[in-house]
């Protein structure tokens, strides 16, 4: 089959032929603007527009003028190429371009979807639909020191009972990471922790000093800091999260609407092998 021709070459010459923008040229694109003629054919600003939406990323990156210049030269060689052509269009070429349009026009649909104005009431319904009934979950602030036995974790804790500062207790004898900054482990939530030393932290009261707890990394004494309760987002921090929510469950519903009551025969695809969808050789 027919290799597509690439942006490679134009590009690569262009970026060696770069010239500094006129100041006659203005930032504000009309499509409509006839840039080149190849014959009878025009090639317009919006021809190159369209052509670099649809360049590899990799392109996109190259500076305006190199772009320019080398999606300019582009066009002007398939047109010229496009005008040399004599006979018919093979059947997979004209297959592509149905394709292509059947596909384009369907993201048109979808777009006039997505882009539909939405009613603040909607808007709300689905954030209280959300965020409304959500559990508030605790989070809490604490602090440790961890050693390797559970002798030396006893010791810790009475150094604590004996009035010993947490934060410098930490600092020298704790072998976490957290130890040169006192032990804080800042704030976490349900699941963060291994399971021992959560269960102990929901248990205790703020400012309490645990008892030694055993988890896979050692031995831990505990202090609670803080506690609070995640509060739901508010609205305007999750509109676009949400609105964008709605229209998804809009578009999907609109797909499956109209392919509901479209008048479809599948009765042609039974019995095809589904590996005639390789076979590419039939369409030359």
């Amino acid at each position: 089959m027919q290799k597509p021709l690439t942006f490679l070459a134009s590009l690569a010459f262009a970026a060696t032929l770069a010239l500094p923008v006129s100041a006659q040229e203005t930032a504000v694109a009309d499509p409509s603007v006839v840039v080149a003629t190849v014959g009878d054919t025009e090639i317009t600003v919006g021809h190159m527009i369209v052509a670099w939406a649809s360049l590899p990323d990799q392109y996109k990156g190259l500076p305006d003028d190199v772009l320019f210049q080398g999606i300019l030269d582009q066009l002007i060689q398939q047109t010229a190429l496009q005008q040399k052509f004599t006979g018919e269009l093979p059947k997979r070429v004209e297959l592509q371009l149905e394709n292509e349009r059947r596909s384009l026009t369907a993201g048109e649909a979808i777009n006039g979807i997505m882009e539909a104005p939405l009613d603040e009431a909607e808007v709300l319904a689905a954030y209280e639909a959300d965020y409304g009934s959500a559990d508030k979950v605790p989070e809490f602030n604490a602090s440790h020191i961890l050693v390797e036995t559970e002798e030396e974790a006893i010791a810790v804790q009475k150094e604590l009972a004996e009035g010993a500062e947490f934060e410098a207790v930490a600092r020298e004898k704790s072998t976490g990471p957290s130890g040169p900054n006192g032990g804080q482990l800042g704030w976490f939530g349900k699941g963060a922790m291994v399971p021992e030393f959560e269960a102990a932290v929901i248990e205790m009261d703020v400012d309490a000093i645990s008892d030694p707890v055993k988890t896979q990394f050692g031995w831990h004494v505990i202090k609670l800091n803080e506690t609070r309760v995640q509060e739901a987002p508010p609205l305007e921090e999750v509109r676009e999260e949400i609105e964008l929510q709605i229209r998804q469950i809009r578009a999907q519903a609109t797909i499956e609407e109209v392919t509901a009551i479209a008048k479809v025969d599948r009765s042609g695809a039974e019995g095809v092998n589904p590996s005639v969808l390789k076979q590419l050789e039939v369409l030359e």
